[in-house]
């Protein structure tokens, strides 16, 4: 997506693809969808969702971090409890553990995926650990498979955070399925878009059924209008799900969309050894929400000004989130090297769905003339 700055064009980060498809469901929501209406694209959506990932049941939320802390809930992890979570995420993933009065605790990532490093994790667990949160960062998969080995070598329970990675796989079975539950969002930036909202999704009937009433004020199910619990406001609204049911409709081309982009990337910057670009690791496919590249070498300032270099040729750019353990609201108990490397070295390349092969060309090119000089 492009963005006029200055009478000049700024290459953003992001940027969904919206159709006539869409446009033409959320007006149809927007006619239609009230009175005995008010839920029906609510519920093809989650039908269609639950299908393309391959779960027994899907429930859409208000966001991501709604669904993460729900699920939290639904599983029984409470104050007293530890559940462990890779340094480098979002912010979302250990705020939903504390949401609900449970304690983070910060392992390190793998090199490559840097997603969740399954050894690391297994060093923290304690009589306290009750769960294993595994991250699908920038739509690279975590490995579920020793993640899910993990969890029931110490009876563990398992919370996905898919958020960015709708129609990621390992080795052919799809993110957010491996799980006792999991999160997805269709925040504006990702790959597909509500404009907010989320997704969570579970094979567990008890957890589903809780999760319906949590998310809707702790409702009965069979007396809509008492409630058994206090619960949470974190529903969907039907003009939402519209649009995401458009979305989930074409999401084998918006992933193929992302992944070329990231092939490009990959071929025009393969000769530059001071950067090194995310790729699929073996038996995994990504889909790439945003293709990403680590500054071999550089400190925190290096990257800050590379940053900055970018966007004095009108080129945006996203650091790679900070380790949690950094952050002022939670402990540090172990080192996390690699963690804090790509925490301070690696960025987010411009991957919106409507950047063209020229907007790609030219970052390239701009970011090889750039390292020449480091």
């Amino acid at each position: 997506m492009i963005k006029k700055v200055s009478n000049k064009q700024l290459i953003l980060t992001a940027g969904p693809s919206i159709t006539e498809k869409e446009i033409s469901y959320v007006t149809d929501a927007v006619t239609n969808g009230w009175n005995e209406n008010w839920n029906g694209y609510i519920t093809r959506f989650e039908d269609e969702f639950s299908k393309y990932i391959g779960v027994d049941n899907a429930v859409t939320t208000s966001s991501c971090t709604g669904a993460l802390h729900l699920g939290l809930l639904a599983l029984g992890i409470g104050p007293g409890d530890e559940v462990i979570v890779p340094e480098i995420t979002w912010v979302a993933t250990a705020s939903a553990v504390a949401y609900v009065g449970a304690t983070p605790v910060f392992c390190d990532i793998e090199e490559g995926s840097w997603c969740m490093d399954v050894k690391s994790a297994e060093s923290l667990i304690t009589s306290k650990t009750k769960a294993i949160f595994p991250v699908h960062l920038y739509g690279h998969p975590a490995n579920m498979p020793e993640v899910m080995g993990l969890a029931n070598k110490y009876n563990l329970k398992v919370i996905e955070d898919a958020a960015p990675s709708i129609g990621a796989e390992v080795g052919g079975q799809k993110t957010g399925s491996f799980g006792d539950v999991a999160g997805f969002s269709f925040q504006g930036a990702k790959i597909m878009v509500t404009g907010e909202g989320g997704m969570l999704v579970t094979n567990n009937q008890s957890i589903f059924d809780r999760v319906k009433s949590l998310g809707d004020h702790g409702r009965n199910p069979k007396y809509p209008l008492a409630a058994v619990e206090v619960g949470y406001k974190y529903k969907m609204s039907n003009l939402q799900a519209a649009l995401g049911l458009a979305q989930i409709e074409r999401v084998d081309e918006l992933v193929n969309r992302k992944r070329e982009i990231n092939a490009l990337y990959n071929q025009l910057l393969s000769k530059n050894d001071k950067v090194k670009v995310s790729t699929d690791l073996k038996g995994c496919k990504s889909i790439h929400w945003m293709t990403s590249i680590e500054l071999i070498g550089a400190s925190f300032k290096d990257r800050e000004n590379f940053m900055k270099k970018l966007k004095e040729n009108m080129i945006d750019s996203r650091p790679v989130f900070s380790p949690m353990s950094s952050l002022p609201m939670f402990e540090r108990r172990v080192e996390n090297p690699i963690s804090y490397r790509i925490g301070s070295s690696a960025i987010n390349l411009p991957s919106g769905h409507n950047l063209k092969e020229g907007d790609i060309e030219y970052i390239c090119e701009i970011i090889n003339r750039i390292t020449k000089s480091i």
